[in-house]
């Protein structure tokens, strides 16, 4: 098969995913006990009214005809109307996602600088204290729930220090940065606005350590498995026998092919950072996805609910379609297939 091959499939493979989660969502919020109409009229509204918006809504169709229409829409790039805020799905999703891919962003950030250099000591240093220590690190990241860790930061940090805030993405006292990209690191940086620049990074260090160090150990084991493999391969003998640096055989020959397994791991945590941090962001007040639909959930809000789920999976897809493209890159041979 053709890389260009590989990438129609993987694209097809989206649209079914796509149908296959809109499907599922809507059969699981039709289950759900609770009525939208309900919901938008009030506690206290007529029975007169509530019968009005239900009908207006669509929901005294069949099920099949509801669908039917939900996925006319979908193709129109329309999620629906949420409930909780009155604005389109795709708005809300537009307008909280960046906050979600900036934390995103810079927790993979954390867990790649420390958790592939580690990886690589632990390897070299096999059955030391250096490698006693790495795997401590490594099985307390893994096992540390995000929302305890998270706890932890604030009561030291803001709490106890008070020298970091403990929700929100910037100062109330700080406008935010005129909007380019939605990153403010990247539109504090872009406006030359500094203020905004030290609040952004000082709301990012809690929550982006949080997630960071509990990949960081998934990262760290992944890469001192793949490199334990490659340094046992012969063309490393080979090297060391030509007299090559301990230095080069590292970054060139061993690090280069111990990446390629790896990529899978650090791409499919870039996909959970981007819509499993709900917890996180719950905790820290961050203003992004995960905030948004578990808002969402607790006001039975069908439309943003379902309008999540759909475009997670499709991130979670592109995501394993960009490991394919990074294999290519890394490995000449990948790219040659065809």
């Amino acid at each position: 098969m053709s890389f260009a091959n590989m990438i129609r499939r993987r694209l097809l493979f989206l649209l079914l995913v796509v149908f296959g989660v809109s499907l599922v969502t809507f059969v699981i919020s039709h289950m759900i006990p609770g009525n939208p109409a309900e919901m938008i009229a009030g506690d206290k509204a007529p029975r007169e009214l509530v019968e009005k918006i239900y009908k207006d809504m669509g929901l005294d169709r069949p099920v099949l005809v509801q669908y039917f229409k939900y996925i006319s829409n979908l193709l129109q790039g329309d999620l629906g109307t949420s409930i909780r805020t009155q604005r389109p799905v795709l708005n809300d999703i537009l307008i909280f996602f960046p906050a979600t891919l900036e934390l995103a962003i810079v927790a993979l950030s954390i867990s790649i600088i420390f958790g592939v250099p580690l990886g690589v000591i632990s390897a070299l240093r096999k059955d030391k204290v250096v490698d006693h220590i790495g795997h401590t690190v490594s099985v307390t990241g893994i096992s540390t729930p995000a929302f305890w860790l998270g706890l932890l930061l604030i009561y030291f940090f803001y709490g106890k220090l008070g020298i970091l805030p403990a929700s929100g993405r910037i100062d109330s006292s700080i406008a935010p940065p005129a909007h380019v990209t939605g990153l403010y690191l990247v539109d504090s940086l872009i406006a030359g606005d500094w203020p905004a620049f030290k609040s952004t990074v000082n709301h990012l260090i809690l929550p982006a350590l949080t997630l960071g160090f509990i990949h960081l150990g998934v990262v760290m084991r992944q890469i001192r498995s793949a490199m334990l493999e490659v340094l046992r391969e012969d063309y490393i003998r080979t090297a060391r026998a030509s007299g090559l640096s301990p230095t080069r055989i590292v970054l060139d020959h061993a690090l280069r092919n111990a990446l390629i397994p790896s990529v899978t791991i650090i791409g499919l945590a870039f996909g959970d950072l981007l819509y499993g941090a709900v917890l996180t962001e719950t905790i820290f007040a961050w203003p992004g996805m995960g905030n948004y639909v578990v808002l969402s959930i607790t006001a039975l809000d069908f439309p943003a609910i379902m309008g999540f789920t759909i475009v997670a999976s499709t991130v979670y897809v592109l995501v394993n379609l960009m490991v394919d493209l990074l294999y290519a890159a890394l490995d000449p041979q990948i790219r040659a297939i065809g």
